[in-house]
């Protein structure tokens, strides 16, 4: 057996869980009893007069105004915000400490790939019991990423398949197709910087470890699995091999750049020409028509090209919401959750505040019908977003990903310098992060094909 104890650390820096033989999880029975606090929501529940006060820890956009919807929905439920730093930037490491202290809120919000490490505070309660009716809802894939070892530790909120954006207007003067696969990709890459030599197809960020899972996800070679009684872990699988030596290829031959994305100076590449497009996630809608309004009906948003003509996808973000283990309100935390979740205002609200990208099946017609899609030229951006939502390979998270990123975006720093080598940098990583986990505790098969 493996498991967690739940004294998993600070999140954000490297966690210090012990993992003791007794605690271990049974492969079986997914999380199992090691991470159970508590029992099904029909366990506590407290009053105060008047409506029931929930407190929710969010940097959700637009959080704001859902709530307020919400609250004014009804008298029963006071839902209270705070407003945290974004998960990585701090907010994880915000929710530990609170889990640890015994005074978290009642409402977590938790990114997927957050979720199984989130687990091993023990500071989640299974929500199996309470939540599974709506399954069959939800996108596949969004249900399942919140199912780590089989039980409900989350609700879902919303989900960010992977996508190329790109400039059309550029893309249509120069004659250039929009690439279907990576071996277009490559050829459209050259085509670019044929016809304009200061300018790029995309930049990969080297500073970015989520952005490089995204896309070994879509190679369909998982870095964590569950094997016999430990977690193995294979980050250098042949999948995102192939990925890093395509990139290697890539930016040695100086067909794509390898700038930081986020910055205000790539903002002004994008705008400018400099670079033609961005491999982002459905996110990425929301952020053009903020960042480079002017630029209205010169985008437009095209399927991630594909490896061997496989129609799958990378994902690359996506929240969900767990209730506290301790917290002594989950009935009146769970129907904020459901709402949030299912109900059509939610989708409405966020028309006008980002780009809503539902993980409920049912919202997505109502985004549809709300979303002004009048920014991008091209197909209809939910056509392709949605297919993109359902070419999702199967993924598993592992409970140690988040300092994994870190780790990524250090391996990879060297390469702009051509100190390394993204495959070297991969390899790298597989075995940072095996001896990372092994020195936590955890039982591990180290997956390594070197």
């Amino acid at each position: 057996m493996f498991g967690f104890s739940s004294d998993a650390g600070n999140i954000g820096s490297t966690p210090r869980t012990h993992w003791s033989r007794r605690s271990l999880l049974r492969t079986s029975a997914g999380l199992g009893t090691a991470l159970l606090a508590g029992g099904a929501l029909t366990s506590c529940s407290s009053r105060t007069s008047g409506a029931t006060r929930v407190r929710l820890w969010s940097w959700l956009t637009g959080m704001d105004q859902y709530v307020a919807a919400f609250n004014s929905s009804q008298r029963d439920v006071h839902v209270e915000l705070s407003v945290i730093a974004a998960g990585i930037s701090g907010g994880y490491a915000q929710q530990t400490n609170a889990i640890r202290a015994h005074n978290a809120p009642d409402i977590l919000h938790v990114e997927y790939q957050a979720l199984p490490q989130i687990a091993t505070t023990g500071g989640l309660r299974d929500l199996s019991a309470d939540v599974d009716d709506l399954a069959d809802g939800f996108l596949p894939a969004a249900w399942q990423s919140v199912r780590p070892g089989g039980k409900t530790w989350a609700v879902p909120m919303d989900f960010c398949p992977m996508a190329f954006f790109y400039r059309k207007d550029l893309f249509d003067r120069a004659g250039i197709q929009v690439p279907r696969t990576w071996a277009d990709f490559r050829q459209a890459a050259s085509a670019v910087s044929r016809s304009d030599r200061a300018a790029r197809i995309t930049t990969f960020p080297l500073n970015d470890g989520a952005f490089f899972a995204g896309t070994a996800w879509q190679a369909g070679d998982p870095w964590w699995d569950i094997a016999s009684d430990s977690w193995r872990v294979g980050i250098d699988g042949p999948g995102t091999l192939r990925v890093a030596e395509y990139w290697q290829d890539m930016i040695s031959s100086g067909r794509a750049a390898h700038d930081a994305t986020g910055t205000q100076s790539w903002i002004s590449a994008m705008h400018h020409g400099r670079l033609w497009g961005m491999l982002g996630a459905t996110w990425g809608v929301g952020m053009l028509q903020k960042s480079l309004p002017a630029d209205k009906g010169r985008w437009a948003v095209a399927p991630l090209p594909t490896w061997d003509e496989d129609p799958s996808t990378g994902v690359w973000g996506g929240s969900a919401f767990g209730i506290s283990a301790e917290s002594e309100v989950p009935e009146a935390a769970l129907k904020f959750l459901r709402w949030l979740s299912t109900d059509p205002e939610v989708p409405r609200i966020g028309s006008k505040v980002t780009f809503p990208s539902p993980a409920y099946l049912a919202n997505r017609e109502v985004a549809r019908t709300a979303y002004a899609d009048d920014y991008f030229a091209g197909d209809p951006i939910f056509d392709v977003l949605d297919r993109a939502a359902t070419r999702v390979p199967e993924w598993t998270w592992g409970p140690t990903l988040l300092s994994a990123f870190a780790t990524i975006a250090d391996a990879l720093g060297p390469v702009s310098t051509g100190a390394t080598t993204i495959p070297r940098a991969v390899h790298e990583v597989q075995s940072s992060t095996v001896a990372a986990m092994r020195a936590r505790g955890l039982a591990v098969t180290d997956g390594s094909r070197t």
